[in-house]
């Protein structure tokens, strides 16, 4: 059975009336744009699923063994500063800046952009768009970023004040010193 959607992409749409539509449709994986756009992300493969999980377990075991801070999955929004409202593949959050949200805040899609973000390359993901992403990560407060590409075997590593920093086939990433001490292994990320 096919479900005809109204063109989402010509509303603006509050931030209440957002999540409205999103616990309405919890099947669906929706964003919302600065300029208010709401975006429907197709679910994603096996194989990104797999290798998501990979990366955010890597790094809930670094958090679990440090208490620095809160790790997010996929299915968590986050409201940016610009407006925005998006869900990166993994993410984190300093404890301070976490439990300075009281608990309603937290209840939702969290005014807050995450201290570190990772988005994940799928195959149906255009590389551009991850990248500009990425860029708005930074521009809302993100301290450190990784765009892992898996058919590149590439990752991208964004922090403000820095150059893009672009590292081929490499077999490990450290997070010092936004996340001391956290080295996420590829090994399981890029095979």
């Amino acid at each position: 059975m096919t479900v005809m959607m109204p063109d989402l992409r010509s509303l603006t749409i509050s931030d209440q009336k957002f999540w409205q539509l999103c616990v309405a449709n919890p099947e669906l994986r929706l964003e919302r744009t600065a300029e208010g756009e709401v975006i429907i992300m197709p679910p994603a493969s096996s194989d990104t699923g797999a290798r998501n999980s990979e990366v955010t377990g890597q790094l809930w075991l670094w958090n679990r063994k440090t208490g620095l801070g809160k790790v997010f999955d996929s299915s968590a929004g986050f409201i940016l500063p610009n407006g925005a409202i998006r869900s990166p593949d993994s993410a984190w959050i300093h404890k301070k800046r976490w439990d300075a949200l009281t608990r309603q805040e937290q209840s939702r899609f969290a005014l807050i952009c995450p201290d570190f973000v990772v988005e994940l390359r799928s195959h149906s993901d255009r590389l551009a768009d991850i990248q500009d992403k990425m860029t708005e990560y930074l521009e809302n407060g993100a301290r450190l970023g990784w765009l892992i590409d898996p058919q590149a075997q590439q990752v991208y590593i964004y922090q403000p004040g820095h150059a893009l920093e672009v590292l081929d086939d490499p077999e490990t990433v450290s997070g010092d010193p936004v996340l001391p001490g956290f080295v996420l292994e590829l090994d399981g990320i890029f095979t």
